[in-house]
């Protein structure tokens, strides 16, 4: 694939190498076009001997190449980082002073931008416009991480780590993101995992899930576009870049860090396999296996409907405040007194969340597994929506489902 990479004028163009870098190594040919401000940072050596072609920033070299013409009608792929917010007004408003603003009026491919700035630029009316003209006219426009920026401020407006960009430029080529990211803007919460309840200090009550789903969503909201933040409960795979990560193990730690989280989130996604019951009493040492004595006698207490208390929580605010979407997970089996939908209907029903999605749950299905397979359930009275695939390929039509109903179906009350 024939990439375009242009390297705007900030700080975070160092970052920028690493990026180069994880194109390359995938076998993709790319043009590195730097702008005249980001050679003050990172000089053109150093693109040329990552890329292995040559650089310019100019219009006027090798001008029988027409390169302002034909690099961008050639390009697969443009990408643009760090965008910083005097290229994000260039490119906005159709500026054509340099290479790379040519290049991108020229390009015929999907355009990403990847901004890093200061806050109160990134949050600046001007700014939030021209991010909102570029998507209107196809553009991706990832959201900036939060964190650490240049001196000592902290905020949104770090540049995505590379891993993130290569993987969202990826997805966006491929057609598993939307040019418009649909979730921009959007803060989604999700759990994964599986909890667990101790016993004593080596022993736990637990659960066959390995967090794969979980893990997925968390990239397919954050490639859509999303400020993802991941409950992450007992996971047998490590936790995506580019998300803001908080480590849970109990029931009731997951409850209280979901209750805080649902405060700033526009989306919440419950599909972490939370113990329904823990051990009422913790022994402080390990329970011991004597020969003259009786089997210990566990006695279990419920823990509480966190799913359900989110959806009250959120009833609660009422009208007045932010809508906010809910979806909560079934893992699923039959048995002689309904099958795996209707007790998936009956909990929807009694949960009171937006979406549920349901999976027929066993010994050899969804925990631990790539595949999964399931039907998406809605309060808005749509007819069940079935997906399957792998669970990378289900996430994203999950994630599309939850973009559809924030855009188009009514709030309910």
């Amino acid at each position: 694939m024939r990439i375009v990479l242009g390297v705007g004028g900030g700080i975070a163009a160092y970052k920028v190498a690493s990026l180069l870098r994880l194109f390359t190594e995938a076998g993709h040919n790319v043009t590195v076009i730097p702008t005249e401000a980001s050679t003050r940072f990172v000089g053109t050596a150093t693109w040329e001997a990552l890329s292995g072609n040559p650089v310019s920033n100019s219009v006027f070299d090798d001008v029988h190449q027409v390169n302002h013409v034909r690099l961008g009608h050639e390009a697969d792929l443009v990408v643009v980082a760090p965008a910083t917010a005097d290229l994000l007004a260039k490119a906005a408003t159709g500026q054509a002073g340099d290479l790379l603003t040519n290049t991108l009026l020229m390009a015929h491919g999907p355009v990403l931008f990847a901004p890093a700035m200061h806050t109160e630029m990134w949050q600046h009316a001007a700014t939030r416009a021209n991010v909102d003209t570029l998507r209107t006219r196809g553009a991706a426009v990832l959201e900036p991480a939060t964190g650490r920026l240049t001196g000592a401020d902290s905020g949104p407006g770090r540049l995505p780590e590379p891993e993130v960009i290569f993987e969202a430029a990826m997805a966006l080529v491929e057609g598993q993101a939307d040019y418009q990211l649909p979730l921009a803007g959007r803060t989604v919460t999700i759990s994964a995992g599986g909890t667990r309840e101790p016993l004593d200090p080596v022993r736990f009550l637990g659960n066959r899930s390995s967090g794969k789903q979980g893990v997925a969503l968390a990239v397919a909201a954050r490639n859509a576009g999303a400020t993802v933040r991941l409950l992450a409960a007992h996971m047998e795979v490590p936790p995506p870049a580019g998300v803001e990560v908080v480590a849970v193990e109990t029931a009731l730690q997951l409850r209280e860090a979901a209750l805080a989280a649902a405060a700033d989130s526009d989306v919440v996604i419950m599909s972490a396999a939370v113990a329904d019951f823990r051990p009422a009493a913790v022994s402080d040492t390990k329970i011991k296996k004597r020969d003259d004595s009786a089997d210990p006698i566990i006695t279990l207490v419920r823990n509480p409907d966190i799913l359900h208390e989110l959806v009250e929580l959120r009833n609660a605010v009422g009208p007045a405040g932010r809508y906010q979407l809910i979806v909560g997970f079934a893992a699923e089996t039959g048995d002689s007194q309904g099958d795996v939908l209707a007790y998936a209907e009956a909990k929807l029903e009694r949960k009171g969340c937006d979406l549920l999605v349901v999976n027929h749950v066993g010994s050899d299905k969804v925990f631990g597994q790539d595949t999964n397979s399931v039907v998406i359930l809605s309060r808005s009275g749509s007819e069940p929506q079935e997906a399957s695939g792998t669970k990378t390929e289900v996430s994203t039509a999950i994630i599309s489902r939850i973009s559809f109903e924030l855009n188009h179906v009514s709030p309910r009350a």
